[in-house]
């Protein structure tokens, strides 16, 4: 189990390195030496890597369009107004339904750089004990880390800035004139919703995504890149 663990966190170090980032991040020091490769030494590399993959992550979604153009990552209408969505449009406020989408999605993009900060907080506080567990741990042992260290902490710095920037480029208004055409209809209930809340949540769901995917395709090819290094790290045993 330890030959494989190591075997891993090269495979991770190595297929995060392709990133631009990899240039301030010299994991050949820490790996490609020629000393063995003791428990401390690769512990000390995934956390390098796992700096290099989580910027990785933050500046996927925090791009233009980060949210908007990944079907998986898009925030789309809360439920509430979904249910009323056809109705709003048949009264002529597509365009307004549209805008607020793209509103709520601009919104998580401008928050995403927040979560370097925390993200990096996070790894410097891993513990041998955690690290070998990640390492041994299932397809998303990484990215349920991070979820379950850094969720609270994220929510609270993403929530002022989803907050500003809703406010910024109009959300707010788009949303309260929907939700007065809502009350202005018989028969349908205008929807109690903490629209701050519901992007920040959304926002944090497509990080962690974008985290998970990164973690299953560096898990499920370790053997992608760098064959060298993986022979050497295997022939240290």
């Amino acid at each position: 189990m330890r030959t494989t663990a190591i075997g891993i966190v090269a495979a991770i170090s190595v297929g995060l390195a392709g990133c631009a980032a990899m240039e301030d991040v010299d994991l050949g020091t820490v790996l490609g030496g020629a000393g063995p490769l003791d428990e401390a030494t690769v512990a000390r590399g995934l956390k390098e890597a796992l700096s290099v993959g989580t910027g990785r992550a933050v500046g996927q979604v925090g791009r233009l369009d980060g949210y908007l153009a990944d079907a998986a990552l898009k925030i789309v209408l809360p439920r509430e107004l979904q249910d009323v969505a056809g109705t709003l449009r048949s009264a002529g406020l597509g365009s307004k339904i549209d805008e607020l989408e793209v509103a709520m999605n601009r919104a998580a993009e401008q928050a995403a750089g927040e979560a370097v900060t925390v993200f990096g907080d996070a790894i410097r506080g891993m513990t041998l004990a955690d690290a070998w567990g990640i390492l041994r741990g299932h397809d998303t042992a990484v990215t349920d880390y991070f979820r379950q260290r850094t969720g609270v902490a994220l929510a609270a710095r993403y929530r002022p800035i989803v907050e500003s920037r809703l406010r910024a480029v109009g959300g707010y208004g788009l949303y309260e004139t929907l939700v007065a055409q809502l009350e202005s209809l018989p028969f349908v209930d205008p929807p109690d919703l903490d629209l701050v809340g519901y992007v920040t949540d959304r926002a944090l769901g497509g990080l962690f995504t974008v985290l998970a995917r990164e973690e299953q395709r560096i898990r499920q090819d370790p053997l992608a890149r760098t064959t060298a290094l993986l022979q050497r790290v295997f022939a240290a045993q």
